[in-house]
């Protein structure tokens, strides 16, 4: 065959109107990077990462296939698994390894392909339709999940489809190691039979509203008529009903949206009722909220506090600022303005949290200063430019307070190596923003 008939033969493969989209999704994410930085030790082993290894407490954060064998599943406690699986191996978590692990197969996706939208720590979208010249779709992906595989170690299931719904969907059917294509015409035989809470998106408590509707299966959600669905979820019923016929619109973004608000929440081991400890805690979860704030470039115009007592009672109170923030100091100020206001001394706190919402661009914010402020504020940005340099060179814990030194988890928010969840995205926008400098 001459390589214009090899040309003419791949495109076949892909639609004349249309997209081709693929959904990577990294297998047992944490735990394969810990068996790839040392197989001798964990290869093929029962494996958990969770919080408190050392007290053999806490949350199994995610596991091994090892040990979802033998019933280990992620959300469990420690106990609950060691029970079922008495020889798990259980690993602190190393977020700092995972981003760089996150990186590089990011970069390989890369190789295929500029859209790129990254979705988590562990998953992304690619948009292939104009990437021909490396193949048919089943080609690109068993590449990519090869070299995935052969440079760091790590395993991978892949979907392709038409839209990113559907590419989702199909990764999720064969793991590990799979790769799955689902073309909409397939969609009845290989989703209408599911459960209603397996179509993504849709969580338990809708869910479980569809049950009560007499809604079990996402075939019957298809078949559903819309105006009864938009009644019970307004618009959501609408996009509900074109998911469950496998219908999507939406683009892989390689470029993420702004982020609308940057926060930290602590669960405290240990309730705390007094000023000191609540300061302490706010301290530190305004210390590192501002820090990315100033990594993001933005400023914060509302400040929000969330308070749970043992019994579970959240309540959240926000106040908003003349003049948007990013400093410390002045987040703490207000948090412990807004805890004062709205919490009775002396009550037990069990969470903690700060949350710098109404993002703005830092450069583009019209700041209005009063003449104190309009002298100070230049040094105030200078300072926190310099200790922000220190710290990224030298860690977090290189310039602290004394207020904020204890031995809540307030203090491990320092710490990155140990900090970090799959959904936490700050350092993919930089990722983003260094391959924008690129090209």
């Amino acid at each position: 065959m001459s390589a214009d008939e090899s040309v003419v033969d791949v495109k076949r493969y892909y639609p004349a109107k249309g997209r081709v989209i693929l959904h990577l999704d990294m297998n047992a994410f944490y735990c394969s990077v810990h068996e790839a930085e040392d197989p001798e030790q964990y290869h093929r082993k029962p494996t958990a990462v969770a919080g408190s290894t050392e007290l053999r407490k806490g949350i199994v954060v995610t596991c091994s296939y090892a040990a979802r064998a033998v019933g280990v599943k992620t959300g469990m406690t420690v106990r609950q698994a060691t029970q079922l699986c008495p020889d798990l191996i259980l690993i602190r978590p190393d977020f700092d390894l995972y981003r760089t692990y996150s990186r590089a197969f990011l970069e390989i996706a890369r190789s295929y392909t500029p859209l790129v939208e990254p979705v988590s720590i562990d998953e992304c979208y690619l948009d292939i339709t104009g990437s021909k010249s490396f193949g048919t779709p089943l080609d690109i992906a068993k590449e990519l999940q090869g070299r995935i595989r052969e440079q760091l170690l790590i395993p991978c299931s892949i979907g392709i489809a038409p839209n990113k719904l559907l590419a989702k969907m199909a990764s999720d059917m064969k793991k590990p190691n799979g790769i799955t294509v689902l073309r909409i015409r397939e969609v009845p035989k290989l989703m209408w039979h599911r459960p209603c809470g397996e179509l993504f998106g849709v969580g338990k408590k809708t869910a479980a509203k569809l049950e009560r509707m007499g809604i079990r299966t996402i075939g019957e959600l298809a078949k559903t008529d819309e105006d009864r669905l938009v009644h019970a979820f307004g618009t959501y019923g609408h996009a509900m009903k074109q998911a469950a016929n496998g219908i999507d619109d939406g683009e892989v973004k390689p470029e993420r949206e702004a982020a609308k608000s940057i926060g930290h929440s602590t669960t405290l081991p240990a309730d705390v009722d007094t000023e000191e400890d609540v300061k302490r805690v706010l301290l530190n979860l305004a210390d590192q909220v501002t820090r990315r704030i100033r990594r993001q470039h933005v400023l914060a115009h509302t400040i929000q506090l969330t308070i749970r007592s043992p019994d579970m009672k959240t309540i959240t109170r926000s106040v908003t600022l003349e003049t948007p923030t990013d400093d410390r100091n002045r987040m703490l100020e207000e948090a412990l303005r807004l805890y004062h206001r709205h919490w009775k001394h002396g009550e037990p706190i069990r969470l903690l949290g700060i949350t710098g919402q109404n993002l703005v661009i830092k450069e583009e914010a019209a700041v209005q200063l009063d003449l104190f402020d309009y002298e100070e504020q230049p040094k105030k940005d200078k300072l926190n430019e310099t200790m922000d340099k220190i710290r990224d060179k030298y860690g977090e814990n290189s310039l602290v307070t004394l207020g904020m030194l204890g031995d809540d988890p307030s203090v491990l928010l320092r710490n990155h190596k140990r900090r970090g969840t799959s959904l936490e995205t700050d350092f993919l926008r930089e990722w983003e923003q260094d391959n924008k400098k690129e090209t």
